[in-house]
């Protein structure tokens, strides 16, 4: 497909405005949703008598949207990003009003695997659209934006939704969303209806097998996460079988040369879950090791994670508005050094002869690295794809970030959950796996430059 869209400096120009608000609208719905159904569920649960299906309900959308990218990435290579686009919106408004709507816990599941494959079909298409109407020089902003748009609903969305639980009933958590959903999708659609349109091909050979490893992805992933909040042997066996599927399927939905970080694509994508991974790891521990080691009450914990949102909005704003870097290395290996000395810094938190100060200092450095490396890794990908790629190779950013961190919070939860109470040793251990992370991916960032010495 080929964008009629001429270059503009300005991400808001007439041309673009309606497509960008209606994007950006669409991507904080999706945070919203995926943050404040956390909030609800522990009322969904005793409202339904369904703790036992209680873990599924988050592993099942999961799952279920794993599978969802791949299709998407399929789909839009072969026929555009609009179907994709408009059939992720109708699945995902779906699976809410199943879901809302449910009268028993079972139902819910269902309505929430519905839900997560929506969502998976149309954050893929979301990025085609960015690669194929917005000119290059606009696509850091774009992603800046929907950086942002992620900040809202992070500061505010598990407030919001307690207070709509409390007042309204846990069922509008899920059924005011599909109000906003589909006006969103209008103003997107208005934009691409100035596009070319493609001529309608065929799957590309192999989708076939690439649809069978996402559903074994998806299913070891969903274990994964189900393991990960068990304890004693069965923990174990879970978390061994779900790594080995995982080892078996996980590669064979990434580029070629992805785990050996071969130059260019397989770099750029090993590098977003790499990133995902070390502030998903730290993210979920600094609350717990406040409260337990430096006697936080939850709000003032909370409080220190709404920093590291703040500084990831702020490294992306900055990151937009930056003059193109001689090498496309420079902005991720700077955000993964942030990343990795921000959590380091964090770490020394542990220790009470350390204020507490410090620690929050490193989380707003880690966010800022966030900021940095996240969007130039989407403009990366977008740059390194041909045009009939650009779908799959999305799909294969967002498979990273899903599937690395889900890795590292099993693995960490089975970790916290191993003894009866975490002590400095385990949260130390825990931080040093998401530095780890962090520092790899900063020392393999000049590999995502395809070919030595010039820059993508």
């Amino acid at each position: 497909m080929t964008a009629t869209l001429t270059p503009t400096a300005r991400l808001y120009d007439p041309r673009l405005r309606a497509m960008t608000v209606g994007s950006v609208a669409l991507v904080s719905l999706l945070a919203f949703e995926a943050l404040a159904v956390g909030t609800a569920m522990p009322t969904v649960a005793r409202a339904l008598d369904g703790l036992g299906l209680y873990a599924l309900a988050f592993g099942g959308s999961f799952a279920a949207g794993v599978l969802a990218m791949v299709l998407s990435g399929i789909w839009c290579d072969a026929r555009g990003p609009r179907a994709p686009m408009w059939g992720g919106v109708g699945l995902f408004v779906v699976g809410l009003l199943v879901a809302g709507s449910a009268d028993a816990m079972g139902t819910l599941v269902v309505g929430r695997a519905v839900q997560g494959f929506g969502s998976g079909l149309l954050s893929v298409a979301l990025y085609v659209v960015v690669g194929q109407a917005y000119p290059e020089e606009l696509r850091r902003r774009v992603f800046a934006a929907f950086a942002a748009a992620w900040v809202v609903p992070s500061l505010v969305g598990p407030a919001v939704a307690g207070l709509i639980v409390e007042h309204l009933g846990w069922r509008w958590v899920f059924l005011a969303v599909p109000v906003v959903a589909l006006p969103a999708v209008l103003l997107v659609e208005s934009g691409l209806r100035t596009l070319d349109r493609p001529k309608p091909a065929g799957p590309p050979a192999g989708a076939a097998a690439r649809i069978g490893w996402a559903a074994g992805a998806g299913v070891s992933a969903a274990l994964l996460h189900h393991g990960g909040q068990q304890r004693g042997a069965s923990a174990v066996i879970l978390v061994a079988v779900s790594l080995v599927g995982l080892g078996v399927c996980a590669p064979r939905l990434l580029p070629a040369g992805f785990l050996r970080a071969a130059r260019g694509l397989p770099t750029v994508v090993g590098l977003r879950g790499l990133a995902a991974a070390a502030f998903a790891g730290a993210e979920v521990v600094i609350p717990l090791m406040l409260s337990r080691q430096r006697g936080f009450s939850p709000t003032a914990a909370g409080l220190v994670l709404t920093v590291g949102a703040l500084s990831w909005a702020a490294g992306s704003w900055t990151q937009g508005r930056l003059p193109a870097p001689r090498s496309s290395a420079t902005l991720p290996r700077a955000g993964l050094a942030c990343v990795a000395v921000g959590t380091a810094t964090v770490a020394l938190a542990v220790w009470p002869t350390v204020p507490v100060a410090v620690g929050v200092a490193g989380w707003a450095v880690a966010g800022l690295g966030m900021g940095l490396a996240y969007p130039s890794l989407s403009v990366l990908t977008l740059a390194l794809s041909a045009p009939g790629e650009q779908g799959r190779n999305s799909s294969s950013l967002q498979l990273a970030d899903s599937l690395f961190t889900a890795t590292v919070l099993a693995l960490t939860g089975a970790v916290l959950a191993a003894g009866t109470a975490p002590g400095p040793a385990g949260y130390a251990g825990t931080l040093a796996v998401a530095v780890a992370c962090a520092l790899l991916g900063a020392l393999l960032a000049g590999r995502v430059v395809p070919t030595r010495g010039r820059p993508a």
